[in-house]
């Protein structure tokens, strides 16, 4: 049960699981209905302060949005149901730009554009709190699998829920032995050719041509030092050759800068730096340069990647640009 409940019963004991994707987005539900109550009690001119407070917490409806466009749409998706991608996912959108107004009302401290502002967001969650509980969350809960439900955890863990503690888990977590683990996700394309990623799964011919078009050098040194891999775009900053590939990377920079290329690997190895910046001019360009070290989960050097990009171009846009100038 969620702990916003300060563990009193559920109103969805026993219609859904403890900890189910479904009930969660239910629960959630009442958390935001809670958070509009408190704001409608809030007196704004002399409780200003408290106002920001909670519609602080009422903005983390983003992760439920979040949630639903990224796990639970594309499994709809699977099953035919693309409505909610094409028009509820715009409603997201609607919403977030009604917070947004309210947000620069309150930035603003316009006691009247935050109240009318914000009670727009307010029918507007109700709307479609609504439309979730008559159609959307009851429809998805039979269309979907169990084995499906189940696979929801490790995703909706990584966007995240609006409450202060995470919800229980769902099913509960028991240690599977990997040897044991038998359990895949139903994908529509063949794995066999593919590596696992942390996410996803590539081919070595689709690796190497998203690295191919990527508008960033990316050289990778081992652990050893070694130079072992760089990207070969159409349009490198720094130029590079097979040549490199083997060779110890104190090597492969002019010798008025191999102190600080050493230094930053020993600090690296060391554990006490993961960043290294630079931003230089170079042939009319504005470049920006970048060392990450490398690391296993267990924090485990494992070598550093030198990405340069040239910035210039981003360096100069201004505004914004939401549709395609293709056509212009």
């Amino acid at each position: 049960m969620s702990e916003f409940l300060n563990n009193n019963t559920s109103p969805f004991e026993g219609q859904y699981p403890d900890g189910h994707p479904v009930r969660t987005y239910l629960e959630e539900n009442i958390l935001i209905r809670s958070l509009m109550r408190e704001l409608e009690l809030v007196n704004i001119q002399d409780q200003f302060e408290l106002f920001k407070e909670i519609f602080k917490k009422l903005e983390k409806v983003e992760l439920h949005f979040a949630r639903k466009e990224n796990q639970l749409f594309p499994y709809l998706e699977k099953y035919g149901w693309t409505s909610p991608s094409e028009n509820m996912w715009a409603f997201h959108d609607q919403i977030r730009e009604e917070i947004k107004e309210t947000r620069k009302a309150l930035k603003a401290e316009d006691l009247e554009a935050i109240l009318i502002n914000s009670q727009q967001v307010f029918r507007s969650l109700e709307h479609i709190m609504q439309v979730e509980e008559g159609r959307l969350l009851p429809r998805a809960y039979q269309m979907l699998s169990e084995e499906e439900w189940k696979e929801f955890r490790d995703g909706d863990k990584e966007i995240g829920w609006m409450f202060e503690k995470d919800p229980t888990p769902y099913p509960k977590v028991e240690y599977i032995h990997p040897s044991e683990d038998t359990v895949r996700k139903k994908l529509p394309f063949g794995i066999e050719d593919k590596t696992h990623y942390d996410e996803g799964y590539l081919t070595p011919a689709q690796v190497n041509s998203i690295f191919r078009i990527l508008p960033v050098d990316i050289t990778y040194v081992n652990e050893n030092d070694q130079v072992v891999f760089y990207n070969r775009g159409e349009d490198r900053v720094f130029p590079r050759s097979a040549g490199i590939i083997g060779r110890e990377v104190k090597f492969c920079h002019p010798p008025k800068s191999v102190d600080q290329v050493l230094r930053i690997l020993e600090e690296f190895k060391a554990g006490t730096q993961d960043l290294a910046e630079f931003w230089i001019q170079f042939k009319g360009k504005f470049i920006h340069i970048q060392y990450f070290a490398v690391r296993d989960e267990d924090r485990t050097y494992r070598g550093v990647i030198e990405m340069s990009q040239d910035v210039s171009h981003i360096r100069g846009l201004k505004g914004q640009q939401r549709l395609l100038d293709w056509d212009a």
